[in-house]
């Protein structure tokens, strides 16, 4: 249940029907989610953070599916089911196989032992993993 109405396009201040009209022009369809309906409430998060997504989710380096996936992969983590279903439905319609879909959360699962596995056996990073020491 949302803790918040989810706001319809006749309930939409100026400011946040402007980025609803951003919103379907770059995605090329009528359809609002309800996690923008939700933001709405306050036009200048709705902006902000769509405005940033545009960006991360935009041409970069990383293929697009591959990014689908990334989100899928945070989301899990973070246990965000709405944002697990709307991206598994953003990376099916980029093109992910089940077959892809299964490995990936083979891999989630296991990065999600074996991270339990160190931070309760506080192993010391490796010299060579070390990120941060001087080459």
């Amino acid at each position: 249940m949302a803790t918040l109405p989810l706001l319809s396009d006749a309930d939409l201040t100026p400011e946040a029907r402007a980025v609803f009209d951003d919103i379907r022009a770059t995605r090329g369809s009528d359809f609002i989610n309800n996690f923008w309906r939700a933001l709405a409430h306050d036009p200048a998060l709705l902006a902000a953070t769509w405005d940033r997504l545009k960006v991360v989710m935009g041409p970069g380096t990383l293929d697009p599916l591959v990014k689908e996936m990334l989100y899928i992969a945070v989301s899990v983590t973070n246990g965000c089911s709405y944002c697990v279903h709307s991206h598994t439905a953003a990376a099916r319609a980029k093109g992910m196989t089940d077959a892809q879909h299964t490995e990936m959360m083979a891999v989630i699962a296991m990065a999600a032992q074996t991270n339990a596995l160190a931070t309760a056996t506080q192993v010391p990073v490796d010299a060579v993993f070390d990120a941060g020491a001087p080459a």
